[in-house]
């Protein structure tokens, strides 16, 4: 936004001993006031304190600020304090975590760094309007899709709140695969015995009788249109067509066995060779028998049975280990006499459940090897497993009459080849694609079960949800076939806004686990139509209220915010004009930094916003010798970073300002462009790590920063200037004592290359 005269700041700064020993306060007046036309400027001793803002409002009041600056601790130091009314605008400068406690005191260049801070904030604050909140319609309805254990959690735990449920299971029946096993490990002290399958029924029980939760059986979702509080879902019950609208989704569909086809080598497809899914089974029959009708008298269980293998499942299933103790207990009740032979890479048994695995421990009729299994032979009604790498140093053979392997945990969301679905595999068909001919060419379509054509996306989908989103008809997924959420941070949230992920179908666990992590995801879908009735964004920036504003006149269809976006919050027409679903959006700024015409902002975050904070950095002439680094960091994980060695009194390169952003992927190319006509040296862009092991909170940020550079290089060239002058760096929450000599390095490097030819024009 241009400034106008109702645009009237105030500027307050801190003025205890630690700040004014440090800098000088009347050359920062004297900015304030000369320079930055700022209508106010105080100091005070005790800025973040309740009489200090009563003496803001008071101001606010008498002088008809608008805008408020207020130079002391980072926002998070004291969240909530300096609230003024929807009116007021309020931006707080981090001088003491950017400028006191990280640079000499009374220094030339401290002085000019915290004069250069005001300058960048009050510019900044210009142009921020705070948003207007938009209340949207919500439809109070939850649609819990998959009707398992943490399925049906999920809808008690969301008819608790008030809050009416529609639970959508495929099958005839509800329970999911925990209706299927006769008992469960033990979820209460001792700890170490097993338990009948009461809980499933009696979940089932309440489900079923809870006039807030309509269920639906044997129904599948063909199609879901909308965005957070008015889904449009469409259904298919017995072949008979329904719909529905929901305000959010909770994804319980759960998982399935790992194919056990592919487990040649340890044994599959000889006779009297089971999986640990068939042994339930058996179990769920009454009886556990050879192929020849006649009961084992040795059993063996081969544990990560086509888990932590990276011919397989790389991951832990999780509940193999104590499945297969739970096994072993119910064949010693069955048939007393029988030895059970568990064969390990390590038992996995956490917390009160190494009670559990004691007890297995306790019984002579077992015996634990550790060891990898190298071979499967079956002679004369025997099987010998080979086993090397023993705890013996020696490679050992088990026989056995019996052979269980404890195969993985799938999730359902996974489309991988070689994993089978229960009753025909039907999720795992390729995806049917189609293309239809439009004036811009060949585009390619996908075809819902709805009958639906929809923009095929970049997930291929395992046809759950049926999304008509254009990046995907289902949730994205991980490498190994989860939704993708943030794992670390925000473990229930997927990369579709107001659709959230519980049990199974998210991450292996069992039955107690699968409870609780529906509860919260269950909790995440009341707080999502709460957020969203009041125009409030989710995680992470949670409650925002400002929105993308596309000014389409100007679009030129190049489809880059569309592609983009991580959480699907644009679709576009047939010539790839953007089509905003606002409830979708999370308040990244992707979008804002994929736009090469720049007609994408938000009222407290936008392209102006970045322009003016560089314009209001005073860069020396080459002959002073100062040079001037500019970093743009993200404000989840390297900005964080920063303030903990700031808490230290770490020391921070002089020559670097600091410029925070949402995301990396919300640094538009414009800002570099402008960096380096206004004189900077070097150009830094600081954000999350991103990969196997850590995430993006945006989920593509800072991956996207790095695949935007190639643009970055090519004006670097056009320009004749070094392709070093801009650097992408990934910083994780914790190496926050790696900043300083990240800093001090660039440096190096730029002093090697020498100052920006463009400095002095």
């Amino acid at each position: 936004m241009a400034e106008t005269a109702e645009v009237k700041v105030g500027v307050y700064c801190a003025a205890d001993n630690e700040v004014a020993s440090a800098i000088d306060l009347e050359a920062l007046e004297k900015v304030a006031l000369t320079e930055m036309k700022a209508a106010l400027y105080r100091n005070h001793p005790n800025l973040s304190s309740a009489e200090s803002v009563e003496q803001i409002r008071r101001d606010i009041g008498e002088h008809g600020l608008s805008h408020v600056v207020i130079l002391d601790r980072s926002a998070r130091a004291f969240p909530g304090l300096f609230e003024f009314g929807p009116e007021v605008m309020v931006d707080l400068v981090p001088l003491r975590e950017l400028v006191i406690w990280t640079h000499d005191a009374n220094d030339e260049d401290t002085q000019m760094l915290a004069e250069d801070y005001l300058r960048m904030y009050v510019a900044r604050t210009k142009n921020l309007k705070r948003p207007e909140p938009q209340e949207l319609a919500v439809e109070r309805r939850v649609l819990v899709i998959g009707g398992g254990v943490s399925g049906m959690r999920s809808a008690l735990d969301i008819a608790g709140a008030g809050v009416p449920v529609t639970l959508v299971e495929k099958t005839p029946a509800l329970g999911g695969w925990a209706a299927k096993f006769t008992r469960s490990f033990p979820t209460k002290p001792p700890y170490d015995q097993l338990q009948n399958g009461d809980m499933v029924r009696e979940l089932a029980e309440r489900v079923n009788g809870d006039s807030a939760i309509d269920v639906l059986l044997d129904t599948r979702v063909t199609e879901i249109n909308g965005q957070p509080g008015e889904f449009e879902v469409k259904l298919e019950n017995g072949g008979a067509p329904q719909q529905l609208r929901a305000g959010s989704i909770v994804q319980a569909t759960g998982w399935r066995p790992y194919n056990p086809e592919r487990l040649g080598e340890l044994g599959y497809g000889k006779k009297n060779v089971v999986t640990n899914v068939q042994l339930e089974q058996m179990f769920a029959n009454g009886s556990v028998l050879k192929a020849d009708g006649t009961a084992p008298k040795s059993i063996a269980f081969i544990q990560c049975a086509g888990s932590r293998d990276k011919e397989h499942l790389p991951y832990c299933s999780g509940v193999c280990c104590r499945a297969s103790l739970k096994h072993a207990m119910q064949l010693r009740e069955m048939y007393p006499g029988i030895n059970v032979y568990v064969l390990y890479k390590d038992i996995r048994s956490p917390a009160q459940y190494e009670l559990f695995y004691q007890k297995a421990q306790d019984d002579p009729g077992f015996f634990f090897t550790k060891g990898e299994v190298q071979r499967v032979d079956e002679k004369d009604g025997v099987l010998a497993i080979d086993l090397d790498e023993t705890l013996l140093d020696e490679p050992i053979t088990v026989e056995a009459e019996m052979l269980v392997l404890a195969t993985g945990i799938v999730p359902t969301t996974s489309v991988e080849d070689g994993v089978f679905a229960p009753g025909g595999g039907e999720e795992n068909k390729p995806d049917t694609r189609i293309r239809d001919e439009r004036e811009e060419g060949e585009v390619e379509l996908e075809l819902l079960p709805s009958g639906k054509k929809v923009a095929a996306g970049a997930e291929k989908g395992a046809k759950i949800l049926n999304l008509t989103y254009r990046l995907g008809t289902d949730l994205p997924t991980l490498k190994y076939g989860f939704p993708d959420s943030h794992f670390i941070c925000f473990p229930y949230e997927t990369r579709r806004t107001g659709i959230f992920a519980a049990g199974c179908v998210r991450a292996p666990m069992d039955q107690a686990q699968a409870m609780m992590d529906a509860n919260g995801a269950s909790l995440k879908a009341v707080q999502a139509l709460e957020m969203t009735a009041h125009g409030q964004t989710l995680h992470p920036r949670s409650r925002d209220l400002s929105y993308p504003d596309f000014f389409l006149q100007r679009c030129t269809q190049c489809k880059r915010c569309t592609e983009d976006c991580p959480f699907g919050a644009l679709d576009e027409d047939e010539k790839g004009t953007p089509l905003p679903n606002l409830a979708r959006c999370r308040r990244c700024g992707t979008c804002m930094g994929a736009c090469p015409e720049r007609i994408v902002n938000f009222q407290n975050f936008n392209v102006p916003m970045g322009n003016s904070m560089i314009k209001a950095v005073e860069v020396p002439e080459e002959l002073e010798e100062k040079p001037r680094l500019i970093a743009f960091v993200c404000e989840n994980d390297a900005l964080p970073a920063l303030e903990i060695a700031a808490r230290r009194r770490m020391k921070f390169n002089p020559w670097v300002r600091i410029v925070p952003v949402r995301c990396l992927g919300s640094v538009n190319t414009v800002w570099l462009t402008n960096c380096l006509d206004a004189g900077f040296d070097g150009i830094m862009l600081l954000g999350c790590k991103h990969g196997d092991n850590y995430q993006c909170h945006f989920v593509r940020g800072s991956e996207l920063a790095e695949y935007r550079m190639e643009n970055v290089q090519e004006k670097l060239q056009q320009m004749q200037l070094e392709q070093e002058r801009v650097q992408v760096s990934a910083v994780a929450i914790d190496e926050w004592a790696s900043l300083p000599e990240l800093f001090d390095d660039y440096y190096e490097q730029i002093e090697e290359i020498g100052p920006n030819p463009f400095k002095d024009f």
